[in-house]
C-alpha cells in the first residue's frame, strides 16, 4: 500500500511538472508573437537578420528584408527572435597583455604559427638543412 501512493504522488508531480512547463512555453511564444510586427528586427533561425516587412498566416510566410532592396520569403518558423538594437549580441571578451604574447621558442623551434625572421639565418639551421638533403 506503501509503494502505490507513492507512485501515485510521482505520476502526479509529474503531470503537474508537464502542465507547468507547457503553460510557459506558450507564454513565451505568445510573447515572441506579439513583438513580431512589421519594421521590428529580426534574427532567423539560421542566423541572417533582417527587418520584418509582413507575415502571411494563410501561407505562413514571412517577408524580410535583409540587404536595402532585397527581400526574402521564408517559412513563419524560422523567425527565431526580435532583436534590440540597444542589445550587443555577441559576448565581448577582453584579453590582457600577457595572454596575447605567444611563446616565443620551443626547444630552439618557432612556435606553429609564430612569424620566423627569414633575412637572418642561423649557421645551426644551414648545416640542419645540409644533412637533411
Amino acid at each position: 500500500m506503501d509503494q502505490s501512493i507513492f507512485l501515485i504522488v510521482i505520476i502526479v508531480a509529474f503531470a503537474a511538472f508537464m502542465f507547468y512547463s507547457s503553460r510557459k512555453r506558450k507564454k513565451q511564444q505568445a510573447e515572441i508573437a506579439d513583438k513580431m510586427v512589421p519594421g521590428a528586427r529580426v534574427m532567423l533561425s539560421f542566423g541572417l537578420y533582417g527587418t520584418l516587412l509582413s507575415v502571411n498566416d494563410e501561407k505562413v510566410t514571412a517577408d524580410v528584408e535583409i540587404a536595402p532592396g532585397t527581400v526574402v520569403t521564408v517559412h513563419r518558423q524560422t523567425l527565431s527572435r526580435v532583436v534590440d538594437d540597444n542589445e550587443s549580441d555577441v559576448e565581448t571578451t577582453t584579453t590582457t597583455e600577457a595572454e596575447a604574447t605567444p611563446v616565443a621558442e620551443l626547444n630552439g623551434e618557432p612556435v606553429y604559427g609564430e612569424r620566423v625572421d627569414t633575412d637572418r639565418v642561423d649557421e645551426t639551421d644551414a648545416t640542419k638543412r645540409k644533412s637533411d638533403d
